[in-house]
């Protein structure tokens, strides 16, 4: 028989405890990190974190647990229990003093006590994230904060979200420790924590703690604890064989005298503890079970029936024993296993009364709970109790609480749950006071910013089949634009057909809202050549509209619209202040929608007409204040990108890969992901990073590959391919690259990105593939088109100015122009575009361009000029780190013997010798050994051992490699 319910000893997790001890530390020396504690039910996780915070008592500890509650959960059960305990420890006063800005209305997301929520939405969402961050980095100043979130396997996904954001961004020198404990056994294949502990275990300062079960050795020291004396072997035998080690098992099996027969089953194990209850307290047991792991006592007492004095006799033996545990206002029970055992035992007409009296219970008087807990587990007791009627109207209340609270997924649930009983009340119209379409379309809402687009389009088209258009038109235009949102994002086709629809059934004499708004963003959505008419029509009405009606911010929106669609870059100081007076339109801080989208089109506006200094600045003030507004992971994210690219072209690429870096850490939309992934493999394409830009271009595929997506997002991948398969030696893949995409995709239509795929082209089949092998590649008809393409595409501003040079550069002089100077000719024109490229401030782009003026003043027999040229691009692609330029231009200069390769100049260039260079040039060409030796009057043999020679000196491992090098190199350019 048992002496102690829990053994005093503390045995077999030393190392799981110094782990949490050594992250502690750092915590106190004002390092950050997380512990993701795991381990099957049971093994004891909760003893663990009990021992380590007993030791943690310089600490601020907060706890903090997900509740289980059906399938739906609790949204931030943790956060708002974390913050409950705060408010009783500090006042209300004291915390909103410790919130960053002193704006609390994120938190009233939380706790009522804050006031009211502000906006809703995917930014009061974020918003309500940065102030948990802030909250807790403010209380670390003073301490070592210790977080800890328990039972994260039943955590509903705002919770999740919120705990990755912790994890991710909390500051490394905030001392702040995050620890994360689950249950590993309930992680099946598709358990949504699954991958969010992949994501979290990649960070650098998070460590995963798996806790495994106890030896015979530890069990038997556990059991020692628990009687205060060692079993015998045999009772040892039976008890270890039985528990598998497992901690709790074996106190299970210590509490009924150790070693007698247990039913097989873990329930009838947990069970039988509660069994030798007195009867009264194992009747409450079985009421508590219907509530949940944690149950308040006011709600139990009000569920039982009881007055206080007969409820706490019940309830002492079950202290006593300690199946249940006192917390705070409430109890859990010790272990959920314990709970579900109790309530899988109910009999069917108790588990509905039971859970009827819950809810009743409930309905009386929901502050029993706090909000928004109440009317979430109303619901859910309405649900378990099979009363259709109650149960869909509890679930249209809760999905109400739910959003005011951002938590977009559990809401979708309960408004999925009203769709499923619809048919079982008949009257479910009357009841909430919403019919059928209503709830499609609110739900269809929902889904979109719950990111279930799918879902989203299939409840929109839903709504849209039961409705009648022409007697119901404002509903389906709402529809419409929710559809045509949703297929968007998707890039899916027929957005535009939803939004020209939608516009169509709100066109009226008397101009609305729902109008200017539909208008607005069907304007905004029309881009390309074809469509300029009607965005400039649609824009202009749309802004008139909310003119008229006083909407400014749909007005802003408009001009915004208007802007792009009537200036280019050329014209940017004229653009630059229409966005200007977007925002004085626009008003304050709470139209911060048009204020983030006013900095986008700025800083991306600037970028396109070449003034890369000035995007960059608007993109740091933008980021600066998306994260005041607490809109860091969506529109600061999208402003890193915009940062990023001005970044990238003034040369500054270590900072760009930081801010590329911060971004993604923040889990910004696939789509942003691609662009940020994009900036970085331009800079590992330009450092040699090959495989790097290999993961990088999959990654990006991946996204690209799922819709239909503009320009802005495609082209610059398919200048990213060709480089990449030019670069790795992939010649004929890189033209068949080109040349199908000169084939499929109009390269007239957005010359800011056509532009570079031109010169990408232009680059790979004029300058890559020598003359005598276009016809082996199948390039001279892509040249052609090429030209063709160059002389019709339109430039427009600096920057495409710049890349026009280059463009002409590259592909030399007209067929008819009669050039009498050829080498002069391509030394005017590489300056030309050098010289334009300086102007930009564009060191990457200038030294390219001073290889080419350094090969044409060579080959006119200026070596002077070609060693000036030379040595300058080899002090820009020195400071860029680029390594196969430099290689490029020291394999020139060796040859040449200009440009302080004067110790290699007498030598040959890269140890080769003229037979190698020979063999090597027709390795290039794609022919084989045989051919070669045909060629070269020599025998197969001795072909293939110059290759061998020549790979060995190259360094290289493949002929395609090989042949990759010598054209990056220029090794074919013989100079004079």
């Amino acid at each position: 028989m048992s002496i102690h319910a829990v053994s005093p000893r503390f045995v077999g997790r030393a190392r799981e405890l110094a782990a949490l001890g050594d992250a502690l530390v750092g915590a106190r020396a004002g390092a950050s990190s997380a512990v993701l504690v795991g381990g099957e039910a049971g093994v004891g996780k909760t003893r663990l974190i009990k021992e380590f915070t007993d030791r943690a008592d310089d600490a601020l500890v907060l706890v903090g647990g997900c509740l289980e509650l059906g399938t739906e959960g609790l949204p931030f059960a943790p956060f708002t229990a974390v913050l409950r305990g705060l408010v009783r420890e500090l006042g209300r006063d004291g915390v909103a003093a410790l919130v960053p800005g002193g704006t609390t209305r994120g938190l009233a997301r939380l706790l009522p006590e804050f006031g009211e929520p502000d906006g809703d939405g995917p930014e009061a969402r974020a918003r309500l994230f940065e102030q948990v961050l802030g909250l807790l980095e403010r209380l670390a100043e003073e301490r070592p904060v210790l977080l800890i979130v328990e039972d994260a396997h039943w955590a509903d996904r705002s919770t999740r979200d919120l705990l990755s954001f912790l994890v991710r961004y909390q500051p490394t020198a905030a001392g702040l420790l995050i620890v994360v404990t689950y249950r590993t056994d309930e992680l099946h294949r598709t358990h949504p924590l699954r991958p969010l502990l992949a994501e979290l275990g990649r960070v650098e300062r998070v460590r995963r703690v798996e806790l495994r079960r106890l030896t015979r050795k530890e069990a038997v020291a556990q059991a020692a604890g628990i009687l205060e004396r060692e079993p015998s072997p045999a009772d040892m035998d039976l008890i270890y064989a039985r528990s598998e080690g497992n901690p709790l098992f074996v106190e299970a099996l210590l509490s009924d005298g150790g070693g007698v027969a247990l039913p097989e089953s873990l329930r009838d194990l947990l069970l039988a503890s509660v069994e030798r209850l007195p009867a009264e307290t194992q009747e409450l047991l079985r009421v508590a079970s219907a509530g949940g792991q944690r149950i308040e006592h006011d709600l139990l007492s009000a569920v039982a029936g009881l007055d206080e004095s007969a409820l706490s006799s019940a309830l002492r033996p079950a202290v006593a024993g300690n199946v249940l545990t006192v917390d705070g206002e409430g109890y859990c029970f010790r272990h959920a296993l314990i709970r579900e055992a109790l309530h899988d035992d109910l009999l069917p007409g108790e588990h509905t009364r039971l859970h009827t009296r819950f809810a009743e219970a409930l309905e009386r008087d929901l502050s029993i709970l706090p909000a928004p807990r109440g009317a979430i587990e109303l619901a859910h007791h309405w649900h378990s109790a099979h009363d259709a009627t109650w149960a869909l109207v509890s679930a249209w209340q809760a999905a109400g609480v739910a959003r005011r609270s951002t938590a977009y997924d559990e809401q979708l649930g309960m408004l999925s749950r009203v769709l499923e009983l619809w048919d079982q009340v008949p009257d479910a119209a009357e009841r909430i006071g919403r019919d059928r379409i209503d709830v499609l379309r609110n739900t269809a809402t929902v889904a979109h910013l719950a990111g279930e687009y799918e879902r989203a389009v299939a409840l929109a088209s839903a709504a849209l089949a039961e409705i009648d258009r022409d007697a119901d038109p404002i509903r389906a235009a709402k529809l419409l634009r929710q559809r045509g949102l949703t297929r968007y994002d998707l890039g899916r086709p027929g957005f535009l057909d939803d939004l020209r629809e939608a516009a169509a059934l709100v066109a009226s004499d008397k101009p609305t809202n729902l109008q200017a708004q539909v208008l607005e963003t069907l304007s905004r959505m029309l881009h390309g050549r074809e469509a300029l008419s009607e965005r400039l029509t649609t824009g202009r009405l749309a802004m008139e509209i909310a003119h008229e009606l006083g909407d400014p911010r749909v007005e802003a929106h408009a001009l915004i619209d208007l802007a792009w669609a009537r200036f280019g870059f050329s014209e940017i100081e004229a653009q630059m202040e229409v966005f200007a007076q977007a925002r004085r339109l626009a008003g304050g801080d709470e139209a911060f929608n048009v204020l983030m989208r006013c900095a986008i089109s700025e800083s991306d506006a600037l970028e396109g007409a070449g003034r890369h200094e000035w995007a960059a600045q608007v993109a740091r003030d933008g980021i600066e204040e998306a994260r005041q507004y607490g809109l860091a992971r969506t529109s600061g994210a999208f402003l890193a990108i915009n940062l990023a690219e001005p970044l990238v072209s003034l040369g500054q690429w270590d900072e760009a890969l930081e801010v590329i870096e911060r971004a993604l850490d923040l889990a910004p939309p696939a789509p942003t992901q691609a662009s940020l992934q994009g900036f970085a493999m331009d800079i590992a394409l330009a450092r040699g990073e090959l495989d790097r830009a290999e993961r990088l271009l999959g990654s990006a595929r991946n996204v690209l590959s799922r819709g239909t997506f503009r320009d802005q997002s495609v082209l610059p991948h398919l200048c990213r391919e060709v480089r990449l398969r030019q670069a790795r030696g992939e010649l004929e893949a890189a033209v068949e690259v080109a040349a199908q995409a000169m084939e499929e995709r109009d390269l007239l239509d957005t010359p800011r990105y056509c532009w570079p795929v031109l010169v990408t082209i232009a680059d790979l089949l004029g300058s890559v593939v020598p003359h005598q092998g276009r016809a082996a590649m199948g390039v001279e008809t892509p040249l052609v088109r090429l030209r063709a393409l160059g002389r019709q595409l339109k430039v427009d501003g600096d920057l495409q100015q710049a890349q026009h040079l280059t463009f002409t550069a590259l592909m030399g002089p007209e067929p008819d122009d009669g050039a009498a100077e050829p080498a002069a000719w391509q030394l005017a024109a590489w300056d030309r575009a050098a010289g334009a490229w300086a102007a930009l401030r564009q060191p990457y782009a200038e030294a390219r361009c001073l290889v080419g003026a350094a090969q044409a003043a060579l080959a006119g027999g200026d070596r002077q000029e070609a060693a000036e040229r030379l040595g300058r691009a080899r002090e820009l692609a020195a400071r860029l780190g680029a390594t196969p330029l430099l290689e490029q231009l020291d394999a020139f200069g060796r040859r040449a013997r200009i440009g302080g390769a004067e110790e290699v100049a007498d030598g040959p260039p890269l140890g080769l010798t003229a037979r190698e260079l020979e063999v090597l040039r027709e390795v290039a060409n794609g022919r084989s050994n045989r051919e070669i030796a045909e060629a070269l009057f020599i025998s197969a043999k001795t072909v293939s051992v110059h290759v061998s020679n020549i790979l060995a000196k190259l360094g290289v491992a493949t002929r395609g490699e090989a042949a990759a090098t010598a054209y990056r190199l220029r090794l074919f350019d013989a100079p004079l």
